[in-house]
């Protein structure tokens, strides 16, 4: 399923207004075509944890492919007016606009990629006025799925091999909300959602039980459950806790009983209040005595990956969890802070032009060059990430150097196993990505994680991978910040 299907209109209008302001100066400019290069990164990982799953790429893909400024969004910009009431872009432009298609080169970390703070997960090579007008959505596409596939990888650790449902549909931020995080959230673990339209959509398994409302529709609890079980004889999951959770729990059993002539069989049990250690527990007792030792319980409840993991070390008997608002809405963190930088432009004579931009804060000091990350590996996993610049040679002995603490480095070994992550997705326009499904994406995430160190997933304190910037690359930054500083500029070429 495409973008376009999902949304049935043009998308060239979802940008930033100065995206447009700043196209319409490079035209005027003359810039509109000067080659350029931008790098899309985060500078920290999300929920203070150890790594972050990249995702959202199919999405962009689709964006990109479809990029065009239809007649109606071209007239949209024709009637918008400046602070003298005329038009605030001119026809040429506008003309300019139309015959718009898209010819960048786009290199990408493919989605499910455990990804670090820095390192570029998409790299957009072309024309500056192109690669200018897809930040924002690139931003909005990339930063939403990357953060809750992340948020889905670690409750998803949490359940330890138990079944994972998402149930957020109705706290989603809206309904593409709703859809992304349900895409993003089937990437990093989850194994159904009760969001129908996104099963449809991405061919998501489909789960749910009923409501409290349910119950409260019939006279008695029993007829509630003696209706739902007759309607759904061998996919019924009873909400034990509308009124008495343990005596709901016997209720359910009654039911169950009662039925089995029928060829009725009780999948489940849902809590969604309570003690959910001390209910579990006297539920299985209760089940277990009555001969259904194989109907499961389902928990819910504002669940997250931390209070999973205190349940677990409890003693809870849940082995289903459903866990909706602290998932799609990637609490509590609400966004990633992904960013998109330029980082060179190519010169009249051929050469590049290093660009960097300076903070008063490291951390937010961007990278010159046309970066790539180099991920080195043995037998028993990763072993550390390497940024660097593709366009200057590689020293014979390469050190890794954190970019935030130059202190911290990290030697590799000669002959050291490697892969490049950052692979070609559109070349000059042309797509040449061949596009996984959704349960080969999930696959890559579970496959990534095995080969990072627990250390590094566990939730409090998480050990920091050793990611950073190719030692010649981290010394021609600092001496560019350098010389940058002692000559009071921002923004500054270089090379």
């Amino acid at each position: 399923m495409k973008l376009q299907d999902i949304y049935g209109t043009s998308l060239s209008l979802l940008t930033d207004f100065y995206q447009l302001t700043m196209a319409y100066g490079y035209w005027k400019q003359g810039m509109a075509e000067q080659e350029s290069v931008f790098h899309l990164y985060f500078r920290k990982n999300p929920f203070k944890g150890g790594y972050t799953v990249a995702a959202g790429l199919a999405y962009a893909i689709d964006y990109l492919e479809q990029l065009r400024f239809q007649e109606e969004d071209l007239a949209y910009l024709a009637e918008l007016k400046g602070s003298r009431q005329q038009p605030l872009f001119e026809k040429a432009f506008l003309d300019y606009l139309r015959d718009l298609r898209f010819t960048c080169s786009v290199d990408a970390v493919p989605e499910g990629t455990v990804v670090f703070p820095n390192e570029p997960l998409v790299r957009v090579r072309g024309p500056l006025l192109q690669a200018q007008l897809i930040e924002t959505p690139l931003l909005t596409i990339i930063n939403f799925q990357t953060l809750v596939a992340t948020k889905a990888a670690r409750i998803a650790d949490a359940v330890k091999g138990d079944q994972l449902i998402e149930f957020g549909m109705r706290r989603a931020q809206g309904i593409d909300g709703a859809l992304a995080a349900t895409r993003a959230a089937y990437i990093g673990g989850v194994g159904a959602t009760s969001n129908v339209l996104a099963g449809k959509l991405f061919d998501i398994p489909v789960r749910g039980t009923h409501a409290h409302s349910w119950v409260q529709a019939f006279a008695t609890e029993e007829q509630a459950f003696r209706a739902y079980g007759e309607t759904f004889p061998h996919d019924s999951v009873f909400l034990v806790d509308t009124f008495n959770t343990l005596e709901g729990v016997k209720k359910a059993i009654a039911t169950a009983r009662e039925l089995q002539p029928l060829g009725f069989k009780l999948s489940g049990i849902r809590l969604d209040s309570g003690d959910l250690t001390y209910l579990s527990q006297q539920a299985r007792k209760l089940l277990d005595e009555a001969g259904f030792s194989d109907t499961n319980i389902v928990a819910s409840n504002d669940l997250n990956e931390h209070i999973i993991t205190s349940l677990k070390q409890e003693g809870a008997k849940v082995n289903v969890w459903g866990v909706g608002t602290q998932l799609v809405t990637a609490y509590d963190q609400p966004a990633l802070g992904g960013v998109y930088k330029l980082a060179a432009l190519r010169r009249s004579n051929g050469d590049w032009s290093y660009k960097i931009k300076l903070s008063e804060q490291l951390i937010k000091t961007s990278t010159p060059g046309l970066l790539q990350v180099r991920r080195f590996h043995d037998a028993h996993g990763y072993l550390a990430d390497m940024i660097y610049n593709e366009a200057e040679p590689l020293p014979e002995k390469l050190v890794i150097v954190d970019p935030t603490d130059s202190t911290r480095r990290k030697h590799i070994a000669t002959n050291t196993p490697f892969t490049d992550l950052l692979v070609p997705v559109f070349v000059k326009g042309a797509l040449q990505y061949d596009r996984p499904d959704l349960k080969a994406i999930k696959a890559r995430v579970q496959e990534e994680l095995r080969h990072l160190h627990e250390s590094i997933r566990r939730y409090l304190n998480p050990h920091s991978y050793p990611a950073g910037l190719e030692e010649s690359l981290h010394q021609y930054k600092l001496d560019l910040i350098l010389k940058l500083k002692a000559e009071g500029n921002n923004v500054q070429q270089a090379g």
